[in-house]
């Protein structure tokens, strides 16, 4: 890779209507949404032969602002600007890179606060169950309005990676590559216990309403709470140790205070629970950890081994030594199905202490891997290999 240019990259959300009622999306439930809307940003140009896209798939609480800023003095970049940009691993001056929130999120795209055509207020629980198998046909509907017929890769962390995956076997032959990292083609039965307990905060909050509090602060403390424990799964001990030990806050004295917060990583929690609070809604959190717990790529295929031999792309999956939520066993298993099935597939490890965390904490240690498998996929594509 090259040194990346001192440049500002500059982005803005735009928008797509990817289902009408004359066109409705069916749901893997059998549900049907009449109108649905995704956002979406655009980094890069596609090339004259379109061959050079490449999908950006984002995790639980992400969305479409993958990299780059909204304007030049904006004080935060987008949540992968290490991975994505001019000279980096997805690179913008060689790559069209496409992400967008997904269906059932807050940051654009149709969920349970966009406003319910039957009724004319916002869904809440009205809301169907959705599954990453109805974000990937979201996504591909996305794609078909852009004129992006084939990809040359799909790329995700956590949950991105279950979209990845399932990317790669309902539409096996749209993309060269797919690059799962930290994730699965199915949740374990741990990752579910987490969701549950996070789910129950927010729905045993008084404030909850019924998932119909828009207009009203919302269970405020139901989902601080969840996002409380979600940071406990995305991090590791090692991590813990290394970022707060044991300290205690400046002039705090834990024997004295009760159960006031006294230690660092008391607060650090507190802190991770509000800024989320201020971004986020509570009943999107709720549809898209139960989107994660019903990922499962053999519903309906057969089996959990038999919808890998669907796959057609390239896959390189990705694991995280130290990663609480997605152990390296299932990027491993994915791996050994896919092969198994007569595909390619090949494992690589983080060596990171950071854990769930690392594919955007720790992204240079998979940097220079992931831009070698996307100049292979190029060749592959160009007959040179």
């Amino acid at each position: 890779m090259n040194a990346a240019p001192v440049q500002t990259l500059l982005s803005r959300r735009q928008y797509a209507r990817v289902a009408t009622p004359e066109n409705p999306l069916v749901l893997e439930s059998g549900r049907v949404l009449r109108d649905v809307t995704l956002c979406y940003e655009v980094f890069g140009r596609p090339s004259p032969a379109g061959d050079n896209v490449i999908l950006v798939c984002h995790a639980l609480t992400g969305d479409s602002h993958v990299a780059g800023r909204y304007r030049p003095d904006d004080p935060k970049p987008g949540w992968w600007d290490d991975a994505v940009g001019p000279g980096k691993a997805l690179d913008t001056d060689r790559y069209c890179v496409i992400c967008s929130n997904v269906l059932g999120g807050c940051q654009g795209s149709t969920g349970p606060s966009s406003v319910n055509p039957e009724t004319g207020r916002p869904y809440g629980l009205d809301f169907p169950i959705i599954t990453v198998r109805d974000m990937v046909r979201a996504q591909a509907r996305l794609l078909d309005l852009l004129g992006v017929r084939r990809l040359l890769a799909v790329i995700g962390g956590s949950l991105g990676a279950m979209q990845a995956l399932e990317w790669a076997v309902t539409y096996p032959d749209r993309m060269l590559g797919v690059i799962p990292i930290g994730g699965a083609g199915r949740f374990h039965p741990q990752g579910i216990a987490f969701n549950e307990v996070q789910r129950q905060a927010i729905l045993n909050d008084p404030d909850f309403r019924g998932g119909q509090y828009y207009g009203t602060p919302g269970p405020v403390r139901g989902l601080a709470t969840a996002r409380m424990l979600g940071m406990i799964t995305y991090r590791s001990d090692e991590s813990m140790w290394t970022q707060f030990g044991r300290e205690v806050l400046a002039g705090a004295d834990p024997l004295q205070q009760g159960f006031g917060v006294a230690y660092q990583v008391e607060s650090y929690l507190h802190y991770q629970g509000q800024k989320l609070v201020e971004r986020f809604d509570a009943n999107s959190y709720l549809y898209l950890t139960r989107a994660m717990d019903l990922m499962d790529l053999g519903r309906g295929r057969g089996s959990y081994e038999e919808a890998h031999r669907r796959i057609q792309a390239r896959v390189l999956a990705i694991g995280i030594r130290s990663d609480l939520l997605f152990p390296t066993y299932l990027q491993r298993e994915t791996v050994e199905l896919v092969r198994a099935a007569g595909g390619r597939a090949e494992y690589l490890e983080m060596d990171s202490p950071w854990g769930h965390d690392a594919f955007l904490v720790d992204f240079h240690l998979i940097a220079e891997p992931i831009h070698r498998f996307l100049r292979e996929l190029e060749a592959e594509a160009a007959g040179q290999v």
